[in-house]
């Protein structure tokens, strides 16, 4: 064929005999070289599979196989490298009779000759190396070590010196070891093979030499690498005592001196004491010593010997004397190293002793008693707990009044609609307006008021005390025991206990504000669910078409000031992205997207459409245009909801612990109850647990959960609110693996999409619910209330105290059917429901007002305490709980004074009077420092009786617990109580936890504040915005009549795009109304058909629109 174009192109119809002849021969050729390089390539696998590199450097040899870079000297390393290739791809491909292509033989000859040449040069490096250790030469050592031939890493120029020493020192010993005077030295390279490199004539090969032996002064790389490392690591380890020897320095001499001067201390106090037994003693030994040395003295001139014994000891005396000496100015010669080593040898004892405290299952009492004074509440603790209390109260105080706010401008906004839809008078709105304004001032003043009077539930009367103390001790038995609470929640009508738990259930946990109290608030939640699930749900659907009271209070508690924030930090970026795309328009309705073509039409021709307006879906979508229209929904609508997606199954550790630990509960309650359902049925109503309730209405409306930050006044746009609506709609689809049938069929082409979501959320409702238990999450116990520095505090209104009181009698049976049950006695002991007027007193006002209904949100602080933590009665016998946290406080009292290996060996040991004295100088001041403290962290009359108590005797006290709880199983005296000393050493490792907990949760509140504080400032404008609002309206008060035979003029203004359009009657102008071409524009952008003008007139937009184009912009 390209004979013949050819010949055509030169203006010849056919081709020649001789052209097609060559033709014939040139392809006979090809074929020829064709079927000769194959047979080649058959025979360089035939000799790969011998093994012999001859025969394989011959076969890669042979001209038509048309190789290039074949090298004789390379024979045996392209063997090895073509055979690992050829098992490689028989591996590959699992077929073992695989065999080499060309191009991969020719790939294996390139990369063995590059292999070659970089041996090659590797050689060179090393034996570069060597010759300049040889030759003593630092700068050609360091140079050559810095080759990137030879590949050696952590060389430093400051160290050359010392490589050069270190590495000739290495050649020494292989010299002193024999040197076989061997001109071959063997290299392992990279692929695993041998290089061998001939130290004469610089030389190498793959293959191993016959005579080949190893030379034994030759330094390997390894070796070289090995002393390089060890030299850079001994310089970096100087450099670091370098740069801190001056820190140390001080350290050491003050912590000596302080040890010295400790001991010199002690040492003086004792000898000051035992003066009499000192004199004594020195008297009688001086006495001894004399007799002794008169009785020597006597033998030895009994003995004539006396040049002997001076000769004697002048030889003791110098010896002794030049011993002392020598040991002093050792000593002053190596005083830096004295101090390094006795400051590592003190560093490495505290740190192994501090690993101990943390890591050792059972630490020995001797560390324990190290760090027992962390125990020890400073006063910086009070101090941070006071704040930590002052403002953990603004908080809730402006929580609440917030929520007041909140329900009085939600009123507003009601009642604002009544008025446009005429169901209200304007005098009724700026009624609730006057009162708006009047509570937004007045409210912060107010909340608080009954802490500060003397009258009423806080009166320093006994009868007022007790009842003050009846409730403190209520409300802890049912903070702290979710199970009457959740009995009381389904014992009442629903919306009656969705009132009550709004109200009192989060007042009584203080919103959750701190650790325990949220700890606690989520097990009311678990109790309360299990309860609801065994005792109220039937069919598991029932959770999802139903509304079901713990989950609704979830969800609203995680949805507010806890877990906004966490919604703002998910949703936020990905809805703000949505908002600011202008051109976005998802409709997935064939008729709006029907409508809105109709009315684009009109705009642009000016005159009204032939087309119906009320259409059918399938009327609409027999259209091409709406079809095109919907498919670009589609596809705007999959690729947005796609980041929404991401966002939400990409921040699962940002929702709330809270959120995901109901969660769990949830599925686990399920799976118990209906055991039989399947994993994707419980993972479903897990998605509608934490999608569809708590996410979904945070999309839908960003701007009422504030996802998003709008001034006042301010509102999202019908297309912003149907885009979101649009996207929430997929998500929900998704997160339940519902697919679009029925009316919604034109949508079926993103089911498929819809089934790859929900596999995403199905992995991200699994990872939900795998969070830590309560207990392992807060660090909680039953024991935290009795160890931590304050009390609990709630504040909580009058009227919230008298209905919970009246709630309690009307069902105490229902929730506690036991007569023995706690509550009943401290129902008992609160008797009948008081009055408003009883718990207030008679200075809030005057009793007889009508409107009681501000006097019941009256707030008090009650400092809740448990009744039932100490008996009353002293010969009761103590519960196991108290006695064991009474006897670990006398314990780390009395091992902080007096030492010793065991607990057992402490409490045999009498206390010495030093050691007696020093604790009750300590005692001393703990008792200064707690009559400092305020009265809600005072801690309890047993525990400051016990500070009164000596050593001894609080060993004794100490005795007679252990005692008791050995009874009781608590404790073994085999293993000399050493679960006491493991529960001191875990109450030592928590204390700085909870100093930490502590701070983060100070700053959390004061976050928190200054979000309360910015949402009120809101709210304000928002006071002052409805304000405006009422104002216009009183000013429009006045109504004008309609008239007839109206004619309108519309001409335009100065300012481009501003049009002036007069009403006349008559001839007489009667208004006059300002037109903005943008506001007309953003009319259709909306989809508005029909606007009015001065509040009567009805214009079509898209009409007028044209009309304005063609008379004024001539289009």
């Amino acid at each position: 064929m390209k004979l013949k174009a050819q010949a055509h192109a030169e203006n010849n119809d056919f081709i020649t005999w001789n052209d097609i002849q060559a033709c014939v021969d040139h392809v006979n050729l090809v074929v020829h070289e064709e079927h000769e390089r194959i047979l080649a390539i058959g025979l360089i696998n035939e000799a790969l599979d011998e093994g012999d590199a001859q025969k394989t450097l011959q076969a890669l040899q042979i001209p038509a196989a048309k190789l290039e870079g074949v090298l004789a000297e390379v024979a045996q390393h392209y063997q090895d490298m073509l055979i690992r290739a050829k098992r490689e791809k028989a591996q590959e491909t699992q077929d073992e009779s695989a065999v080499l292509w060309l191009d991969e033989i020719q790939g294996g000859i390139w990369q063995s000759n590059k292999d070659t040449q970089e041996a090659q040069k590797f050689a060179l490096g090393i034996f570069a190396i060597n010759e300049a250790v040889d030759s003593g030469d630092v700068g050609r050592t360091l140079s050559a070590l810095r080759s990137p031939d030879v590949g050696l890493y952590g060389v430093i120029p400051e160290c050359g010196e010392t490589y050069l020493s270190d590495l000739a020192e290495a050649k020494k010993k292989r010299l002193a070891a024999g040197d076989n005077n061997s001109k071959w030295v063997k290299h392992w390279v990279k692929g695993g093979y041998y290089y061998y490199h001939n130290l004469e004539t610089q030389g190498g090969g793959w293959d191993e030499p016959a005579d080949f032996v190893q030379n034994s002064v030759q330094l390997s790389r390894e070796e070289i690498q090995s002393s390089i490392s060890g030299v850079t690591a001994a310089y970096n380890r100087e450099q670091l005592w370098l740069a801190n020897e001056g820190l140390i320095t001080k350290l050491q001499a003050c912590c000596r001196g302080y040890l010295v001067r400790q001991e010199f201390r002690s040492r003086m106090n004792f000898l000051k004491k035992q003066i009499p037994a000192i004199t004594c003693i020195q008297s009688q030994w001086r006495g001894y010593k004399q007799k002794k040395a008169y009785q020597n003295r006597l033998a030895y001139l009994r003995s004539h010997k006396d040049e002997v014994v001076k000769i004697q000891s002048l030889a003791r005396m110098h010896q002794a004397r030049k011993r002392y000496r020598d040991r002093l100015q050792y000593f002053r010669d190596h005083i830096n190293d004295i101090i390094k080593i006795q400051a590592f040898i003190r560093a490495n004892k505290a740190r192994d002793d501090y690993k101990t405290l943390i890591n050792a299952e059972d630490p020995p009492m001797i560390v324990v008693r190290k760090f027992v004074h962390l125990l020890d509440q400073s006063d910086q603790d009070f101090q941070e707990e006071l704040d930590l209390m002052k403002m953990r109260e603004e908080v809730i105080t402006l929580i609440r009044s917030n929520q007041q706010l909140e329900n009085d401008l939600n009123l507003m906004d009601i009642k604002i609609g009544l008025l446009v839809k005429n169901k209200i008078t304007l005098q009724d709105v700026v009624s609730h307006s006057k009162k708006l304004t009047k509570k937004n001032k007045e409210q912060l003043s107010d909340m608080m008021m009954l802490n500060k009077q003397k009258g009423g539930l806080k009166a320093l009367s006994k009868e007022k005390r007790e009842k003050l103390e009846a409730y403190q001790h209520l409300f802890y038995l049912l903070q702290t025991n979710p199970t009457y609470l959740a009995k009381l929640i389904f014992q009442m009508p629903q919306n009656k206990s969705t009132k009550f738990m709004d109200s009192v259930i989060f007042t009584l946990y203080n919103y959750a504000s701190n650790q325990r109290e949220e700890y606690l608030l989520l097990r009311l939640f678990k109790t309360a669910l299990q309860e609801e699930i065994k005792s109220k749900v039937d069919q598991i659907q029932e959770i999802v078409t139903g509304n079901p009271t713990v989950i609704k209070m979830v969800v609203s508690f995680n949805r507010g000031a806890r877990g906004q924030n966490a919604l703002r930090q998910i949703l936020a970026p990905v809805v703000k992205e949505i908002m600011d795309d202008k051109s976005l328009n998802i409709k997935t309705d064939p008729v709006d997207i029907y409508k809105s073509w109709v009315n684009q039409m009109e705009s642009q021709t000016g005159e009204a459409s032939k087309l119906p307006y009320d259409v059918t879906p399938e009327q609409a979508l027999s259209h091409e245009e709406v079809k095109t229209r919907l498919d670009n929904s589609i596809r705007n609508m999959r690729a947005v909801t796609d980041k929404f997606l991401s966002a939400i199954i990409s921040s699962v550790d940002k929702i709330p612990y809270g959120m995901r630990f109901i969660a769990r509960v949830l599925k686990d309650s399920l799976h118990e109850k209906f055991p039989d359902a399947g994993e994707d049925e419980l993972l479903k109503i897990i998605g509608n647990l934490l999608y569809y309730r708590y996410m979904n209405p945070a999309i839908v409306a960003p701007d009422a959960f504030d996802i998003i930050d709008l001034s006042a006044g301010g509102q999202l746009t019908t297309d912003q609110r149907r885009n979101l609506g649009s996207i929430a709609k997929m998500l929900q689809h998704a997160a339940s693996n519902k697919m679009f049938l029925g009316d919604n069929a034109h949508l079926s082409i993103i089911n498929e999409y819809l089934s790859q979501s929900y596999q995403k959320f199905r992995r991200f409702f699994q990872s939900a619910c795998d969070v830590p238990e309560l207990q392992d999450k807060f660090n909680v116990d039953e024991y935290s209330d009795l160890v931590t520095l304050t009390k609990p505090v709630i504040y909580i209104s009058i009227g919230e105290i008298i209905n919970t009181h009246t709630l309690l009698l009307d069902h105490q049976d229902a929730i506690a059917p036991e007569h023995n049950d706690p509550i009943h006695e401290l129902l008992d002991d609160l008797g009948e429901v008081p009055t408003i007027e009883s718990l207030i007193g008679e200075s809030c006002g005057n009793l007889n007002d009508p409107n009681k209904e501000a006097l019941a949100k009256t707030e008090v602080s009650l400092t809740l305490t448990n009744k039932f933590d100490v008996p009353g009665d002293e010969n009761a016998e103590m519960d196991a709980r108290t006695i064991l946290l009474n006897t670990k406080r006398l314990i780390v009292d009395v091992i902080r004074f007096q030492p010793g290996d065991t607990l057992t060996e402490i409490l045999e040991t009498p206390a010495t009077s030093e050691q007696e004295a020093e604790h009750q100088r300590a005692m001393q001041r703990r008792a200064i420092r707690d009559a400092k403290t305020p009265d809600k962290m005072k801690k309890s009359k047993p525990m400051k009786e016990d500070n009164n108590l000596s050593l001894q005797e609080k060993k004794e006290k100490i005795q007679t617990g252990l005692k008791k709880l050995t009874e009781l199983g608590t404790v073994d005296p085999k293993n000399k109580y050493q679960e006491l000393i493991n529960d001191i050493a875990k109450d030592i490792r928590n204390q700085r936890r909870y100093r930490q907990r502590r701070k983060a949760e100070l700053v959390k509140l004061q976050q928190t504040y200054a979000a309360l504080n910015s949402k009120a400032t809101f709210y304000g404008e928002q006071v002052d915005y409805y304000k405006s609002y009422i104002k216009t309206c009183l000013d429009n008060l006045a109504s004008k009549g309609k008239f007839k035979n109206v004619i309108f003029e519309i001409g335009p203004t100065e300012e481009v795009g501003d049009f002036e359009v007069k009403a006349k009657f008559m001839g007489v102008q009667m208004e006059t109304f300002m037109l903005h071409y943008q506001d007309l524009l953003q009319l259709q952008y909306e989809g508005v058909a029909v606007m009015k003008l001065f509040d009567r007139a009805k214009v079509n937009v898209n009409l007028l629109i044209f009309l304005l184009n063609k008379k004024f912009y001539g289009k």
